[in-house]
């Protein structure tokens, strides 16, 4: 092991100079600023791996449990600044570059957000993955290197457009690739039996297909730099790159085929399901990984144990969603047909090996795929999963008693929906334990989706509330109120950031309450200029920043929040003499390309922004702002800046966000309904200091039995009506009246997502913020109780809470 680097600034600057001129191959008088960045990047990461390597070594030497987690996403961002900040060299790092005239500040905004994700389900595999670093969790990471991410959003006559992510096109220099960690992986063929003289017949999966999975690995530090885990993506590769007797025939595009179809697997995130190759193409992406992952797991094992009957001792394999869940299916075939066990040995091993978390109650989100596809492209895995099912069905008949309908809700094969493999039932009965990622998800899963697999297996589910890393979304993209913190409680909560409930006795402090708030004046100054400079649209930091960020989806309600905008543009407008309150309605978010409705509310969220905009009757009162592309780095903008964080889903149906728990941490108020983490946050933050309105989730699901139709409450209410004719009529919309015609009708015909009946008590909610905004005494007071009550939410308690109960690794930093 090499001799621990000297990390003052002096030796820094001298270790950028040699990767500048070395590794990036640039005099300093003709580098450009990138330049500067990769230099600075390559003597960053030096210092990750003497740790990394470190880490690896006292895992290997104490034989320790390490988990293994498996994700579609990981939402990673940009990693320099979250790199030296977990090693504790900010101000050396920007000392350092200050030698040669480089501000530390601008070179990092050339660093792009790594495209391994779109919303909440990669954000938090990176917080936990963080996490787990930081609470010496032994812990590998395993997804997909996209080369084109989910897109790149661009608004075009206020329309979304989709244009690939290029992340990668000045290579990556976090990235090390593994080439011997490369395994193939097959697609398709045929299944044969195998009689050999005094054995059992054994099965033989000749696939017709086969693609290379080739590792490329980036360490995750944690914080203080006391352990670095391994994030492991795998890109596909073709085994031939050319096939050149037909590249010299001159077919030359035919020689290229076979790689360009191999290598789709790994170009774009979710690619466009809405026709068959685009299924076909996502399933391929879900398998290629699993296996690759479960390869790679079971090669290491055996490297270091030499026995796989020790595997679920050794490793703890966490499913994050349904999309990895081809791989209960894929370690029962390694185990039997490559490894030679039988078949309950390797039930026995893969049930105790896996565990799943889930994190939806939408039918739709949770994954089927139909038979007639994956019996094509799987077909050894789809043996595999009838004879699951089987058994599965022999336990609920026998040993439960339950009935044909109850045995076919709990059956992997949905029959009624065209013949499907119900990806979620393979996932719970192929782990010990089940978790949900809200107190109130965990309850619903139980009596919904998961309702008679949790009568056949009673102690599956459990619940791990979500959290969020306090080291990115407190330290790192808020150092005022970090530095403010530290001034007024001392440095503890840095390492515990439970010390952050010192705080909360400086609420009631007048002095402190206006240091507070003028920090956050400082962020909504930021993101002001940011607007500015992005979208040419100027708003007031003295108003109130009312922002939602978030995927973009029917049931997350911008459609309710853009109505309500809507309604206080008429409002104000009608009644000028009344006392409003400046506010700055902020959306941002991407919707699925296929997701018509989601793009149709985009659209009109950007024609009320360039009418609202425009009047001057409300210009010092109203404006309307949609931030295109949202990731990562404009989150870290966002999110201290905001005073009202819109966490207003349809109740029952957000398993949990943590958006609400980024804005709370940075002392933004929530506006929402009982649904996910809300509800917690109610009781740890009071519910005096966050507002609360709208059906519950028994009223939503007591609404649905008994109507559909939002008709009714419209015509009840004035506000309301006037804000939908205005939609109608086009005045958002001059060039097309029509264009929202369809998504108000949905509100009179079938108000599913509860916006007509939420609006009355939304308005009112909103109205109650105004007046609280005006007691500028009160509104600090609780923002600074937001902050302060927030620690629970920390991803660090999280990743504590699963190590203990369902991974076991016996890690408790």
């Amino acid at each position: 092991m090499a001799e621990p680097r000297r990390n003052d600034a002096d030796t820094l600057a001298l270790e950028i100079l040699e990767k500048l001129t070395y590794a990036v191959g640039k005099d300093p008088a003709a580098a450009r600023r990138h330049d500067w960045l990769e230099a600075t990047t390559l003597a960053v990461r030096d210092r990750i791996i003497d740790r990394w390597f470190k880490s690896t070594h006292e895992i290997y030497e104490n034989q320790q449990k390490r988990v293994c987690y498996l994700s579609m996403e990981f939402l990673i961002g940009r990693l320099l600044r979250d790199a030296i900040n977990n090693l504790g060299l900010t101000e050396e790092v920007r000392a350092a570059l200050s030698r040669y005239d480089v501000d530390i500040d601008m070179i990092e905004l050339l660093e792009p957000d790594a495209a391994l994700g779109n919303g909440g389900l990669g954000r938090l595999a990176a917080c936990f993955m963080e996490s787990m670093a930081s609470t010496g969790v032994p812990a590998f990471g395993y997804g997909i290197r996209y080369v084109h991410g989910f897109f790149r959003q661009e608004i075009v006559g206020g329309e979304q457009v989709e244009l690939p992510e290029t992340w990668l096109a000045h290579g990556n220099p976090w990235e090390f690739e593994r080439r011997e960690a490369s395994y193939e992986i097959g697609f398709g063929g045929k299944v044969a039996a195998i009689d050999e003289p005094g054995k059992p017949p054994r099965q033989v999966w000749r696939p017709a297909e086969r693609v290379l999975a080739v590792a490329y690995d980036t360490p995750v530090v944690g914080w203080r730099g006391k352990h670095v885990n391994t994030l492991r993506l795998w890109s596909a590769q073709s085994l031939d790159p050319i096939l050149l007797d037909a590249f010299n025939s001159g077919d030359h595009i035919g020689a290229v085929r076979e790689a360009n179809k191999a290598e789709a697997i790994t170009r774009v995130l979710y690619p466009a399901d809405s026709h068959q190759a685009g299924q076909e193409l996502r399933l391929r992406q879900e398998y290629f990984f699993s296996s690759a992952s479960l390869q790679d797991i079971i090669r290491r094992h055996l490297s270091q144990y030499g026995d796989l009957t020790n595997l679920s001792d050794k490793v703890s394999i966490q499913l994050n969603d349904t999309h990895p869940a081809v791989s209960v299916a894929e370690l029962m075939r390694l185990l039997i047909d490559v490894h030679g066990f039988a078949w309950d040995d390797a039930w026995t091993l893969t049930k105790s090996t896996f565990s799943y978390t889930n994190h939806t109650l939408l039918p739709e989100a949770l994954e089927t795929w139909p038979i007639h596809l994956f019996e094509r492209l799987l077909p050894r895995q789809m043996q595999i999963i009838y004879a699951i099912n089987a058994q599965v069905i022999r336990e609920a008949s026998q040993e439960k008693g339950l009935d044909g309908a109850r045995v076919a809700a709990i059956s992997l094969i949905d029959e009624n929906h065209g013949r499907r493999v119900r990806m979620g039932q393979l996932a719970f009965v192929g782990s010990h334990t089940i978790n949900g990622v809200s107190a109130l998800h965990t309850e619903l899963m139980k009596q919904t989706v998961f309702h008679d697999l949790h009568v056949l297996y009673p102690t599956r589910i459990q619940n791990k509330t979500n959290g969020v890393t306090p080291r990115r979304w407190l330290m790192q993209c808020n150092p005022g109120l970090t530095d403010l913190v530290t001034d007024a409680v001392g440095p503890a909560f840095l390492d515990d950031i439970d010390r952050l409930a010192d705080l909360d006795k400086l609420a009631t402090d007048g002095a402190f309450r206006e240091r507070f708030m003028g920090v956050k004046r400082e962020n909504k100054a930021r993101l002001a200029q940011t607007i500015e400079d992005r979208l040419a649209i100027s708003v007031d930091p003295s108003a109130i920043f009312d922002i939602q960020v978030k995927r973009i989806h029917e049931y997350k309600r911008q459609f309710l929040n853009i109505i309500e905008a809507v309604a206080l543009y008429d409002q104000i407008r009608s009644h000028p003499e009344l006392n409003w309150q400046p506010r700055v309605k902020i959306f941002a978010g991407k919707a699925a390309p296929s997701y018509a409705q989601a793009k149709e509310i985009i659209h009109l969220i950007n024609d009320v922004a360039r009418v609202v905009n425009s009047d001057p009757s409300v210009r010092n009162l109203l404006k309307v702002v949609f931030i295109p592309n949202y990731n990562v780095s404009l989150a870290e903008i966002i999110m201290p800046a905001a005073d009202v964080s819109e966490q207003i889903s349809t109740a029952g149906l957000e398993a949990s966000g943590t958006g609400n728990m980024k804005f709370a941490l940075n002392g933004a108020l929530t506006i929402g309904t009982l649904d996910g983490a809300n509800v917690e946050m109610l009781e740890h933050i009071g519910e005096e200091n966050i507002f609360i309105f709208g059906l519950t989730a028994d009223e939503v699901a007591q609404r649905r039995r008994e109507t559909h139709s939002g008709r009714s409450i419209i015509e009840s209410s004035q506000i309301l009506q006037n804000a939908l004719s205005s939609i109608t009529k086009g005045v958002f919309s001059p060039d097309g009246a029509e264009r929202f015609q369809g998504l108000v009708e949905n509100l009179y015909n079938n108000d599913w997502w509860m916006i007509a009946a939420d609006f009355e008590a939304y308005w009112k909610t909103q109205r109650q913020i105004d007046e609280t905004w005006i007691d500028t005494a009160s509104w600090g007071e609780k923002a600074v109780r937001n902050t302060a009550r927030m620690s629970w939410f920390s991803s660090d308690r999280s990743i504590r809470e699963y190590a203990k109960d369902i991974w076991r690794t016996g890690s408790d930093a």
